[in-house]
């Protein structure tokens, strides 16, 4: 997908409307499993799950996504049955997720040019977050072996103890802007899929899409997306032509502010219909 000036032009007045920007982790920040399937990762959970539960729901049985299975075993679990089940394999689950994100951070490939924006973000005093499906930990690894941690005031990654909490629920997005003080309207979410943008909607923040696909792009465009962008590149050029704001941080006070992270406790409205404590 080539950036076009109308990409640049949506991309000037989004920035003037915001002072922070969330990402998503995978895909806007990195290539997680460079391409690779978590099938197998999937089906591990699924022979865990069925050693303890029997048979299992549709959606769990055809699921071939390590991650895209977590929602639908949390509802099968959820749903009342004769005998209560038993949390194990939830918790084997997410521990068996993670421990495959720590693996796949190690080797995992920075998206291009995303820590020139990062910096150029940051030195025009755009407060910056992640707000990921992914787990925590893994996050935080990467960003500080690319040097770059020290910028973001929060990473709000998956809740471990309630997968239906992953986007498009808004939950992650909604502990972000806690986390930074802001309001829906004055941050961007960058993201890469349509449940991020989905989450977006929910949450009330604008959206900018990251995708090379022209389908998904299309797709994101009809759904609402602010605008939608093949690289990293053009994003780049349009921060660059920023003026510096006032009230940036300094280096100090950011790393103070990292170490003393917590996302602010409140009830927010969840896309999946539950009233969630963030």
């Amino acid at each position: 997908m080539r950036d076009t000036d109308a990409t640049r032009a949506a991309l000037d007045e989004l920035l003037g409307r915001v002072d922070a920007v969330l990402f998503d982790f995978d895909g806007p920040v990195c290539d997680l499993f460079a391409g690779l399937s978590t099938a197998g990762v999937a089906d591990r959970i699924k022979r865990i799950a069925r050693r303890h539960w029997g048979a299992l729901d549709p959606e769990v049985a055809n699921c071939d996504d390590s991650h895209g299975i977590l929602r639908p075993l949390r509802e099968m679990y959820e749903r009342r049955t004769p005998r209560p089940r038993t949390a194990r394999p939830l918790r084997k689950a997410e521990a068996i997720v993670a421990g495959r994100e720590r693996r796949a951070v190690r080797s995992a490939a920075a998206a291009p040019g995303i820590t020139e924006l990062v910096r150029a973000l940051r030195l025009r005093g755009l407060r910056l977050a992640v707000a990921s499906n992914n787990a925590e930990q893994p996050v935080r690894a990467f960003l500080r072996r690319q040097g770059i941690l020290d910028a973001f005031t929060a990473v709000c990654g998956r809740d471990p103890g309630d997968a239906r909490r992953m986007k498009p629920c808004p939950d992650s997005v909604h502990r972000a802007l806690a986390a930074l003080d802001r309001s829906p309207g004055c941050c961007l979410l960058v993201g890469d899929q349509l449940t991020d943008l989905r989450a977006a909607r929910a949450a009330g923040t604008p959206f900018l899409g990251f995708t090379a696909d022209e389908a998904r792009r299309t797709r994101m465009l009809r759904e609402g997306a602010d605008a939608v962008i093949g690289s990293h590149a053009v994003f780049l050029a349009a921060v660059e032509a920023l003026e510096p704001r006032r009230g940036q941080p300094d280096s100090r006070s950011q790393k103070e502010s990292n170490h003393a992270r917590v996302c602010a406790t409140k009830t927010v409205p969840c896309a999946c219909g539950s009233s969630l404590v963030t």
